[in-house]
């Protein structure tokens, strides 16, 4: 009894979630082709399958997982391609034999993006000081994993970035500046009942 209600619901949504992953990439796998992809989801399925591990060993005991989390290190380099070049349009496909990489890269991208929200949102109200930093620890490794699907896709152009003009980028990355100074805050108001 060392967890309270409500991070027990969210435990579970959070550990279906990463069940949902790993079945689908196990389903995702017999569809892929590209050999970089490939090696991808094989990594990535192997951390998320030892990470969900450490994670249901706390949940448990509600005590320090046998093995720590660990890292998830890419492969991919962080060059991003920027620009658009016209492509066909997508739209649903029509039977098995229209499932392409770029569309199971970009189901992988959105499972694990997801996932990594929830991973988040989950470690910030979980009562169980062992299973927060469990948590925690693992939402820069989803991250990381989320930016290499990104920088696959994005080196096979299917998924495009698009970069403003020079002015408007200019305009954009200019718009704010460094705090300075001491603000002078007003005093806090005490016993006295908000109307």
């Amino acid at each position: 009894m060392n967890h309270g209600g409500h991070e027990v619901y969210d435990l579970h949504e959070m550990l279906a979630g990463i069940v949902n992953i790993l079945d689908s990439y196990m389903i995702f796998r017999q569809y892929v082709t590209d050999s970089v992809l490939l090696d991808i989801l094989d990594r990535q399925y192997q951390y998320i399958t030892d990470q969900y591990n450490i994670i249901v060993e706390c949940f448990q005991t509600g005590q320090e997982p046998n093995q720590k989390t660990s890292t998830y290190m890419m492969k991919e380099s962080n060059d991003v391609v920027y620009g658009v070049q016209p492509t066909q349009p997508k739209k649903p496909n029509q039977s098995l034999s229209d499932v392409k990489d770029g569309g199971i890269s970009g189901h992988m991208l959105g499972l694990i993006k997801a996932n990594s929200s929830l991973l988040a949102m989950t470690s910030v109200e979980t009562t169980n000081p062992v299973v927060r930093r469990v948590l925690a620890a693992l939402v820069p490794n989803y991250i990381e994993m989320a930016y290499e699907i990104f920088l696959y896709q994005n080196k096979n152009r299917y998924y495009q970035v698009p970069q403003l003009s020079q002015k408007d980028m200019q305009y954009m990355v200019n718009g704010f500046q460094k705090a300075q100074g001491t603000p002078q805050m007003p005093n806090a108001q005490t016993n006295k009942t908000l109307h």
